[in-house]
């Protein structure tokens, strides 16, 4: 019998992508044809350390005064000085700051300019005046505040994301070849999802896009199942609900065999990628955009979610193990751009639900406000961006225990990478409502200045 999830899961993820597709081959053919609207691709990749990442010990400073506040903060929490990876150049003032010790993969990019450091972002709903009833909705809560870092809006609830609006606007309700420029390794996700578009979502392995089980693979078992299929989807549905589901499983099945025959007629790369789950889903990522012709698309967002940073306790010993993963990970996608030619043309950037307390709860840290986050790419001018905060319980910035307001919004963040994507400014308050609090879309200024 047919996996009666996997059909109805791949009826649904899948069959929102676009109108039924007529033949995967001439599909091709013609996404050939528009391959000159890709000569101007970008692209941008989200990387979401879910959780609360502790970016407080990510990104250290190394000024005598500010690392003796650190570590008078911090208490067992706090790294060795001499073990920090220093960075090259200097902020707020002349500033120094350091890397976590397991991350000189990501020191290598930073010092060599493929990379900067924002720090102290956060979901704010207007620039932070110490009033303690103008604070996000559900400030410190998991479930609210990774949804406000991927709706950009803090001050409700809803299930359309920044990348899902820029997705209604660049690419509309018809997506090239039925497939949304959005695509996720990740499953849903409120991100990519907008108000008439979707993500398409894959996997790390293969071509990316299983089909439904046995479906035309070859054997006498796959031609019986696919003419079995074929036959009830060849039914004119006089039903209403019928004849939708059919239509969008007519289309499931045709994008599922467009995009596995575009990711397989794609050469090997030849960049490494360690085995962790992050580096394949950049390694899928990076398969993904080499095929943008095959695919006929000029923009895209992808999106990856690298679970447990919620360390309550064992912080040092969980960042140890997980740091490096994210940091060799970030080597090698640029090292493959490079490989495709498209280092300039792609931005990653992370997000994560909050930083944490700089104070220790005797075993870990707990769920705080304002973090550090990278940004990556050839596009990326290097260096530090934002305000890294004066590390002193007095400071007006601490909310208690070390949790710091932020001094950058996500708003604005979001807006410099929206704006490279190619949102116009006057489109920027649809894709960024709350905008207008911190950045005016007309400005001749760029709202942070990370991107070129």
């Amino acid at each position: 019998m047919l996996n009666r999830r996997r059909f109805l899961t791949h009826s649904c993820s899948l069959g929102v992508a676009g109108a039924t597709l007529s033949s995967s081959l001439l599909q091709l053919g013609l996404a050939r044809s528009v391959s000159a609207q890709t000569e101007d691709y970008r692209a941008l990749v989200c990387i979401l350390l879910a959780g609360g990442n502790d970016s407080y010990n990510m990104l250290v400073p190394r000024d005598n005064d500010q690392y003796e506040a650190y570590r008078d903060y911090r208490s067992d929490l706090a790294l060795p000085k001499n073990q920090l990876l220093p960075l090259d150049g200097s902020a707020d003032g002349g500033r120094r700051y350091g890397l976590h010790p397991g991350m000189a993969g990501l020191q290598s990019l930073f010092n060599g300019g493929d990379a900067a450091m924002l720090c102290n972002v956060g979901t704010l709903l207007e620039p932070w005046t110490g009033e303690p009833d103008r604070v996000p909705l559900g400030l410190y809560s998991h479930a609210d505040q990774i949804q406000q870092w991927q709706t950009s809006v803090a001050d409700q609830r809803m299930a359309q994301g920044w990348g899902g609006r820029i997705a209604d606007i660049l690419q509309g309700p018809n997506p090239a070849n039925g497939i949304s420029m959005n695509i996720s390794l990740s499953g849903s996700n409120v991100f990519q999802s907008g108000n008439d578009t979707a993500e398409y979502s894959i996997s790390a392995q293969g071509n990316g896009a299983p089909g439904l089980n046995n479906y035309d693979n070859g054997t006498p078992e796959g031609d019986f199942r696919k003419a079995m299929v074929d036959g009830l989807l060849a039914v004119n549905q006089p039903h209403i609900l019928r004849k939708e589901y059919r239509q969008r499983l007519q289309t499931a099945v045709d994008a599922q065999q467009l995009f596995s025959a575009a990711l397989g007629a794609t050469p090997e790369l030849s960049t490494p990628f360690s085995p962790s789950y992050f580096s394949q889903s950049l390694r899928q990522i990076a398969r993904v955009m080499s095929a943008r012709e095959a695919l006929g698309v000029s923009r895209q967002t992808f999106f990856v979610l690298v679970g447990g940073w919620d360390h309550h306790d064992e912080v040092l010993v969980n960042q140890a193990n997980m740091l490096p993963q994210i940091s060799d990970g970030l080597v090698e996608f640029r090292n493959a751009m490079l490989e495709l030619g498209l280092h300039d043309q792609v931005t990653t950037f992370t997000t994560s639900d909050f930083g944490r307390t700089l104070t220790s709860n005797g075993r870990g840290s707990d769920h705080g406000w304002g973090g550090h986050h990278i940004v990556m790419g050839g596009a990326v001018r290097g260096g530090f961006y934002g305000q890294y905060p004066e590390l002193d319980p007095a400071s007006p910035l601490d909310t208690g225990r070390g949790r710091y307001a932020p001094t950058t919004s996500v708003d604005e963040y979001f807006a410099e990478l929206a704006l490279w994507l190619g949102v116009s400014p006057s489109d920027l308050d649809s894709v960024l409502p709350n905008i207008a609090n911190f950045y005016s879309p007309g400005a001749a200024s760029a709202p942070m200045g990370f991107l070129l």
